[in-house]
């Protein structure tokens, strides 16, 4: 067994943890949703710029005009994906946001089955029709705490919906560049898209306190970094079925984060709602066994 492939599961366990601070560090934070997901996205690149320079610079003369197309729009769905996302957590609860964004997978399918004609088994119908019910009772409890937590919910599917879109558009790009290449452009990419946004806006960019400065880093560090880019990692020894599945317990941490950190509880309609999801995500995935990993 090699080195790496030990390592595997610890990394994906990491990578569970880390990515499930993700909507905590969001709530801690007094900054304006386009600005916590422009130092997000800025400081990632940052981190990720050595790297890049030191043996991946020669890639970008891999690009054609149709690879900077695509992957300027998978990182512009990349930003606004994070903007709904972190908005949606003004308004509605950690748990109910990070389990509607995890129906990536649905979402994903979706696209697949229009653009690219993937067919998809009657079985896995049955599961995303679970999941979207799953989703209608989150709202029905949503509602009845406020209009707008109905509202955050909305915002988190959109921003779903967006990451979706990022999968999508970044799938040809990826399979001629390294990850390092490939997210580092993304992700400056997603960085100025944020810039300009938030320049619109008006939202201010500082200066921040050092706690704020510390949520930013550890934003990009933690969820980003150790998060996704662990999962990433870790493809190369396990199925991606298994680090789909592995992703569907983010909304488990979650809220778990969520109930010690937040004093956030759960209504009887988000509890159900949420297991029904997840229950219904879990049996999708296995049963299409080939996934995109956000």
């Amino acid at each position: 067994m090699q080195f790496g492939e030990k390592l595997a599961p610890l990394a994906i366990i990491i990578g569970v943890i880390t990515v499930s601070f993700s909507a905590i560090l969001v709530k801690l934070s007094s900054g304006e949703p386009g600005v916590i997901a422009f130092y997000r996205m800025f400081f990632s690149a940052c981190i990720l710029l050595p790297f890049f320079l030191k043996g991946h610079l020669k890639e970008v003369k891999l690009l054609n005009k149709k690879d900077w197309i695509v992957t300027t729009a998978a990182g512009a769905f990349l930003a606004f994906h994070f903007i709904l996302w972190f908005e949606s957590l003004q308004y509605t609860s950690v748990a109910s946001s990070t389990v509607l964004v995890t129906m990536q997978p649905l979402f994903a399918f979706a696209g697949a089955y229009f653009l690219f004609n993937e067919k998809i088994s009657s079985r896995a119908v049955i599961a995303a029709v679970a999941a979207i019910s799953g989703s209608i009772l989150i709202g029905i409890g949503d509602l009845q705490v406020s209009g707008m937590a109905l509202f955050g919910d909305i915002l988190a599917l959109i921003s779903c919906a967006f990451v979706t879109g990022y999968l999508l558009f970044g799938q040809s790009v990826r399979k001629h560049l390294s990850l390092t290449t490939y997210t580092f452009i993304v992700y400056t990419i997603s960085a100025i898209v944020l810039f300009v946004y938030v320049l619109i806006k008006g939202e201010s960019l500082g200066p921040f306190e050092t706690n704020e400065w510390i949520i930013f880093l550890s934003l990009a560090i933690l969820p980003t970094l150790f998060g996704h880019s662990l999962f990433n990692w870790a493809i190369k020894w396990v199925s991606t079925t298994v680090i789909s599945m592995a992703i569907l317990f983010e909304p488990v941490g979650a809220a778990i984060f969520a109930y010690f950190i937040l004093d956030e509880t759960l209504g009887a309609e988000q509890l159900t709602g949420g297991l029904i999801i997840l229950l219904s995500l879990g049996f999708f995935v296995l049963t299409i066994k080939r996934i995109k990993v956000s």
